[in-house]
């Protein structure tokens, strides 16, 4: 990754001594389970990825606020009075979601620099874009002296983003960028807004992100209809008791209660509480470690999202079955938010060689040209220097 720090003082024409610039990165992520789970109170087993987005900052003299992209040198600029969401900004977007936080907590955001830099891929679900807003908001925060806890850090965000881009968006990738550490899991729980940590036995082990390269189309539309079942089917369940949520299911048998939902959404609330049980049961298998265990359970996980949350396609469960198939690979499974897109697979160092020549046979088959990432667990966001 780029060294921004020279970059930036160049960029911007700083004096070495008198011109401070504060540098911080953030990760990306991975969700292993939990994906797809019930909105607003997710169960997520994840962790960091090292893979990183890097933001310096420093002070400007007028009122301007500029952004230097450095891997597309790009740049873009706003002032406080015109921040506000603009297509053709971009990356811009989600570092104006971190300045918009420290204005609304009144501190002095008027002048300064912005660079940014970073080896997370883009559009495969790797969080670059929360990394983003996480290493800015980090950024600012040491920038400022700011005594801000990380939790109301995480909250503001997220209702920053909805104000930015218009949508709700949940706090866990915040949550994953803020308390990752190096070599570890996390159980994120949405609704608490609470990480646990959890030590990983697999230190023999990678990530393989697998990008499909499948062109995606629709899948926002198909998204909303799943979410649309599963919200009728809590309502069904719970005979609309207020504040149920799918975990009040999740240690109880529920054939014998859904059985009167209409098939479609039976299926859908099926996986939810199902992969609830299978987060519980993979951080038991963690900790543990049961290794045999955690590989059954991953592999439930993606046969649910196949065949009840109905979220996969052929390009992606070939690639699963084909990653099942090698001796030293523990899981695969679809990650993202499906039709298409990435798997993962948690694969022995030793066996990424034959991992990669199985995949000769995907682009005969199927003609998309594959693209594969090498990761490990990685630590949360912090400042580099400054």
């Amino acid at each position: 990754m780029l060294d921004i720090g020279p970059i930036h003082r160049k960029e911007y024409d700083l004096d070495d001594r008198s011109d401070p610039v504060v540098i911080a990165e953030a990760p990306g992520r991975v969700h292993y389970l939990g994906e797809h789970g019930e909105p607003k109170a997710g169960l997520y087993l994840s962790s960091a990825i090292d893979r990183f987005i890097r933001v310096a900052v420093s002070l400007r003299k007028d009122n301007s606020l500029r952004f230097y992209a450095a891997d597309l040198g790009e740049r873009k600029r706003t002032t406080l009075v015109n921040l506000k969401y603009k297509r053709e900004d971009r990356w811009a977007n989600y570092i104006k979601v971190a300045i918009h936080v420290f204005a609304e907590l009144g501190y002095p955001v008027k002048g300064l620099n912005f660079t940014i830099a970073g080896d997370i891929p883009q559009q495969v679900g790797l969080a670059s874009s929360s990394a983003i807003e996480v290493a800015a908001a980090v950024a600012l925060k040491s920038f400022f002296q700011a005594s801000v806890p990380d939790r109301e850090l995480i909250t503001r965000l997220a209702a920053s983003q909805t104000v930015f881009f218009g949508k709700n968006t949940d706090p866990v990738d915040y949550l994953v960028g803020f308390y990752a550490k190096q070599g570890q899991f996390l159980m994120v729980d949405e609704a608490a807004l609470e990480v646990k940590k959890i030590k990983s036995p697999l230190a023999r082990h990678k990530i393989l992100i697998m990008d499909s390269r499948v062109p995606r189309m629709g899948v926002e539309d198909e998204l909303k209809i799943r979410r649309q079942d599963i919200k009728k089917g809590l309502e069904l369940l719970s005979s609309r008791q207020e504040g149920a949520t799918f975990r009040d299911f999740a240690t109880t048998d529920l054939l014998e209660s859904m059985g009167n939902l209409p098939e479609e959404i039976r299926r859908r609330c099926l996986h939810i509480v199902q992969e609830i049980r299978r987060v519980y049961d993979a951080v038991d298998a963690l900790k543990r470690p049961d290794l045999p265990g955690l590989s059954k359970i991953i592999l439930h996980s993606h046969e649910s999202l196949r065949d009840l949350y109905e979220v996969s396609c052929p390009e992606i469960d070939w690639l699963v079955k084909r990653a099942q198939e090698i001796d030293g690979v523990l899981g695969s499974r679809m990650t993202g938010q499906g039709f298409g897109g990435c798997t993962y697979s948690i694969i022995r160092d030793d066996a990424v060689a034959e991992y990669k020549k199985r995949l000769e046979d995907y682009e005969r088959i199927f003609g998309f040209h594959p693209v594969t990432y090498e990761m490990r667990p990685a630590t949360g966001a912090r400042i580099v220097s400054g």
